[in-house]
């Protein structure tokens, strides 16, 4: 008798979780109260990643636009394009959350649920920078931590050598963050199965059945911004029919999608962005890693906009115009604050959920079904790389002839991009 693996992705084990979670809940009623210090451990546990994850991690982001290649004008311009983008992703998710009018037929906090104090734009503004940045940090405040490190990263830059010794330990501390990172997040099935356990033993199964429509609304942004943004700078700011853009890229979609990693999807996007859009060898080895890290429109612009209503709608919180400013603002600058991070769209959220104020328990009523909008998210990711790469190449005189199969098995740069990226699913999404 062959012996049966039992391996799981995560992803399977999440859903799973949820799977046993409901159960659990469904049979031990109002017990399943017993369950949620595992959920509420899995919380606090992400909760403790957010700043220094982000502070190490932005800070190094920035140092590193001032090296090698991504020195100079096209390094800013393509940089420049990669925000743009997601900002209009941001207000995308935010236009598609807010017209699919999420229900779920009751609250779970409503009756712990105050009027929220809304202050006065100036006000935000000038929290953003901390007196002390250290009390931001303990007291969890992500914005005014995001831009001291931004100034940080900055000053490092600006001294180049002088920076030297502190940029290794700023290196070493957003490895370090890394591998806490991912360690924490091998525990998002017990925290998922508590959390969901405890939801549907005191709810009801019924608070679980709005996730069909955040699904669909995912899928809605995503290819709205794909189409839209995306097809309509190929349109404006290059010479190629928007058909022939999709057509050349739809195998790295198929690839991104499948695999649900923007670097397991760069083999297929050089090939497509060199051979098909003609982009030259040197500026692709540069754009599409940089693009595997710091370019998350999916996971970084939708995603977190569409979730934070999603998860309002949950606990009867209803959003003010300056939450949609912060959810706006947050996504844009953590584009670059969580680059490169293993389970970026739940790093993407939590920070977003905190600057606004919303329950991060939250995130696990979407967690089981992560795998399925992470395809969404990550082609809409990958899309946006070989946009950007197209656009910026053809408005800097970067297109080249189409290569040969020979010329990319020799080229240097894909070789160097390929080696210095992880090729496994699910590191960034």
């Amino acid at each position: 008798m062959k012996n049966i693996n039992l391996n799981l992705a995560l992803w399977q084990q999440v859903l799973l979780a949820m799977v046993l979670g409901t159960v659990a809940g469904l049979v031990l009623g109002a017990d399943a109260l017993v369950l949620k210090p595992l959920g509420t451990a899995y919380i606090n546990a992400i909760r403790m990643l957010v700043i220094p994850l982000v502070f190490f991690s932005l800070i190094l982001s920035i140092t590193s636009l001032g090296q090698g290649k991504g020195l100079g004008r096209i390094a800013s311009k393509t940089v420049g394009l990669f925000l743009l983008t997601a900002l209009i992703a941001s207000l995308i998710g935010l236009g598609v959350g807010t017209a699919f009018q999420f229900e779920t037929g009751q609250n779970l906090v409503a009756a712990q649920v105050t009027e929220k104090v809304i202050p006065p734009v100036s006000q935000v503004l000038v929290d953003l920078i901390p007196a002390n940045p250290i009390a931001a940090m303990a007291q969890g405040q992500v914005l005014p931590v995001m831009l001291f490190a931004i100034l940080l990263g900055l000053a490092l830059r600006n001294i180049g050598e002088k920076g030297a010794a502190m940029l290794s330990v700023v290196r070493s501390g957003a490895d370090m963050m890394f591998e806490v990172t991912r360690l924490v997040l091998l525990f998002t099935p017990v925290g998922v199965f508590g959390l969901i356990a405890w939801v549907v033993g005191t709810y009801g199964l019924e608070m679980l059945l709005p996730l069909g429509k955040f699904i669909l609304a995912i899928y809605v942004g995503c290819l709205l911004h794909m189409g839209l943004t995306y097809g309509g700078l190929v349109h404006f700011f290059s010479s190629m029919k928007v058909t022939d853009y999709f057509k050349a890229i739809f195998p790295v979609q198929l690839v991104a999608f499948s695999t649900c990693s923007s670097y397991a999807s760069l083999p297929a996007s050089y090939k497509a962005v060199t051979e098909d859009l003609k982009v030259s060898k040197d500026y692709a080895g540069f754009v599409l890693p940089l693009g595997s890290t710091i370019n998350m429109d999916g996971c970084g612009g939708i995603y977190p906009a569409i979730a934070a209503i999603f998860i309002a709608s949950l606990y009867g919180i209803e959003l003010q115009f300056i939450d949609y400013l912060l959810i706006v603002g947050t996504a844009t600058l953590a584009s670059l604050g969580t680059a490169g991070v293993p389970g970026t769209a739940l790093v993407m959220l939590t920070v977003t959920l905190s600057v606004v104020g919303l329950p991060l328990e939250g995130i696990a009523f979407i967690a089981a079904i992560d795998r399925i909008i992470d395809m969404a998210r990550t082609t809409t990711n990958v899309t946006g790389d070989t946009m950007v790469a197209l656009v910026i190449a053809e408005q800097e005189g970067l297109l080249t002839d189409p290569l040969t199969t020979e010329d990319l098995k020799d080229d240097s740069a894909y070789t160097k991009a390929l080696s210095e990226t992880a090729v496994s699913c699910d590191i960034r999404s």
